[in-house]
């Protein structure tokens, strides 16, 4: 038996068949290729033209249309989750007057375009501007910055209500019932136990919003806001050079990313438990 034994380990391991190089094979790698090189050319260039005359004179400009940008995407994005609490729970009531008000709302700020929205309020609002300034609201409308404000957060209500409307339904129903056969209330049992279990569910979906509406809110740049992309159109409008473009996608794409892993740690962090 030890013979045998020794004379199987002995013998060498089958050699394994290399993969045939097909045509969509070699174009992946053709393709993968293509990409490292874009890449690397991109760092070769955007590491020379940190020190261009470009970069000195504007730089301080990007930052602060970076730094706006953020304003708008996080007060947006704050007084959305605000709104969509009620929303979702008018979308989920058995009363067909919360239910339906609250479903032509989600069904219009999702099936129309922001760009449409932000237009039809801060330009639309001027027509209505001796009836607005009668109910005291018209310096709302007359800044851009605020049309802006009231304009995405309108639009993300929409799309977190939607979001946390499905976390909501994606909790089991013994949940509830656990909750009726210990006394509590329907409120109780769902700011208690059902809320924080969704809220669990829609971290990811909230991830993909919130970088959605980073990217979306060039829009701003539209309605005179000196956003990052309304940096970038002012300088390349006076300087005609295209790096302005390059450089406002970089600080897109840092923003995403430090979004994206921050979120993913964050989300580690309040699922921990769930990950043993």
């Amino acid at each position: 038996m030890s013979i045998i034994m020794s004379y199987a380990e002995a013998r060498p391991a089958p050699a394994v068949a290399s993969r045939p190089w097909t045509k969509t094979r070699i174009f992946g790698h053709l393709l993968m290729t293509l990409w490292i090189v874009a890449g690397a050319y991109l760092l070769y260039y955007l590491s020379v033209s940190i020190l261009s005359p470009f970069a000195a004179k504007y730089w301080l400009k990007y930052i602060d249309g970076f730094i706006v940008t953020l304003e708008i995407v996080v007060v947006s994005m704050a007084i959305g989750a605000m709104l969509s609490l009620p929303i979702a729970i008018a979308r989920t009531s058995r009363f067909a007057l919360l239910r339906w008000p609250a479903y032509a709302y989600v069904y219009f700020f999702r099936g129309t375009p922001l760009l449409a929205q932000t237009f039809l309020i801060y330009y639309g609002a001027g027509s209505f501007r001796p009836e607005l300034t009668e109910m005291g609201v018209w310096w709302l409308f007359r800044e851009a910055w605020y049309c802006i404000i009231f304009a995405f957060s309108l639009n993300t209500a929409a799309y977190q209500a939607e979001i946390l409307r499905g976390s909501v339904l994606n909790v089991a129903q013994g949940q509830w019932e656990g909750g009726q056969a210990l006394g509590l209330s329907r409120p109780v049992i769902f700011l208690k136990i059902i809320l924080p279990q969704a809220l669990m569910v829609a971290l990811r979906p909230y991830g993909n919003e919130l970088v959605l509406l980073l990217k979306g809110s060039a829009i701003a740049s539209i309605v005179t806001v000196y956003d990052l992309m309304g940096e970038t159109r002012r300088a390349f409008s006076r300087s005609y050079d295209f790096q302005a473009y390059i450089w406002a996608a970089v600080f897109y794409l840092i923003a995403v990313e430090a979004i994206r892993r921050v979120w993913e740690r964050f989300e580690k962090r309040l699922t921990r438990h769930l990950q043993r």
